[in-house]
């Protein structure tokens, strides 16, 4: 018979609410059983809201529950290893919110701690389980556009309401996240166009603080080889008139276009064809990555989005923001 996994939460802050948290009380073979949150209360009404039987104030209690098979950790980037590494111990499988980690050498560390004990380890980086994306990667392998060449992904929106005040958010802290908004939204799209396109070896880029709103980077540009040869360019930027977020994907034969998060048509043109569906999202975004975490564990589906995946992609963010200060 296959076995039902009880799940914990670490951290069921707005992410958890309706991104991730119901998609593990939907998916057969998987129980949202226990959530955590550093205030206890907040705990408690998480559990009463969302129907979880147990709920926590310390992270260790949940992680050593005998009746907890799993843990997702759902807490800011720079506490991923701390909590990652308990879990390990504890032999329980694991999924993270992207990105990872905040340094490549602590995916590392993390991978390892998990591959020691012989147990799965997945990556929140779900837009690799969305059936929108999925149509895409099978143009591309289907010989759609023909040989690709080159990708190019430009995001760009206006500071937000928080950004002018500047009240704190770890999203903007220099000492969580180097590149703010770019290593909370660009780790997305980077682990998709690796996805799409396979591997990067060489990747470099152009960081700087162009509005003094906070501490991190908020304009970055960015090239990078894929070890496939296809070429990549990328800019971003968080203090532009208006929100802009497109990716073409150039072939020898036609051309791909998409956003990694707006639910705008993607694009296929061939020739004098051209090709334009709407993909819907579920409800729950993490809906098929719950799913597919689910299949890997049960059937031994093989999940897309794994640790050593994610490393892949936080080893390029750290190489784009690598000589910038």
């Amino acid at each position: 018979m296959t076995k039902n996994y009880n799940w914990g939460i670490i951290g069921c802050g707005s992410v958890t609410e309706i991104k991730s948290g119901p998609a593990y009380q939907k998916v057969d073979g998987f129980n949202l059983h226990a959530v955590m949150r550093r205030d206890i209360e907040k705990a408690k009404d998480y559990a009463f809201r969302h129907q979880v039987p147990k709920f926590y104030g310390d992270a260790d209690a949940l992680i050593n529950d005998p009746e907890i098979d799993a843990i997702y950790i759902a807490t800011p980037p720079d506490s991923h290893t701390f909590y990652a590494l308990k879990v390990a111990a504890a032999g329980k499988v694991c999924c993270i919110e992207k990105p990872m980690a905040t340094a490549h050498k602590e995916c590392l560390q993390i991978n390892a701690a998990f591959d020691a004990k012989n147990i799965p380890l997945f990556v929140a980086y779900y837009r690799r389980s969305l059936p929108r994306f999925n149509q895409i990667k099978s143009w591309i392998n289907e010989n759609k556009i023909g040989q690709v060449r080159h990708v190019n992904w430009h995001l760009s929106k206006p500071a937000n309401d928080i950004d002018i005040s500047k009240k704190y958010n770890w999203r903007t802290d220099y000492t969580i996240a180097k590149g703010g908004y770019f290593d909370d939204l660009a780790s997305h799209g980077i682990d998709l166009l690796i996805h799409f396109l396979g591997d990067i070896k060489n990747a470099q880029g152009i960081a700087t603080n162009q509005q003094g709103l906070y501490t991190a980077m908020d304009a970055i540009t960015s090239s990078w080889l894929h070890t496939s040869g296809v070429t990549g360019s990328g800019s971003w930027n968080f203090g532009s008139e208006k929100r802009e977020d497109l990716v073409q994907i150039y072939g020898e034969k036609g051309k791909i276009s998409f956003s990694v998060f707006d639910e705008n048509p993607i694009v296929l043109e061939h020739g004098n064809h051209k090709e334009t569906l709407s993909i819907e999202h579920p409800e729950n975004i993490q809906l098929f990555h719950v799913q597919n975490m689910q299949h890997h564990l049960a059937e031994n589906n093989k999940h897309p989005s794994t640790g050593k995946t994610a490393a892949q992609a936080s080893w390029v963010l750290e190489s784009i923001l690598k000589n910038n200060h």
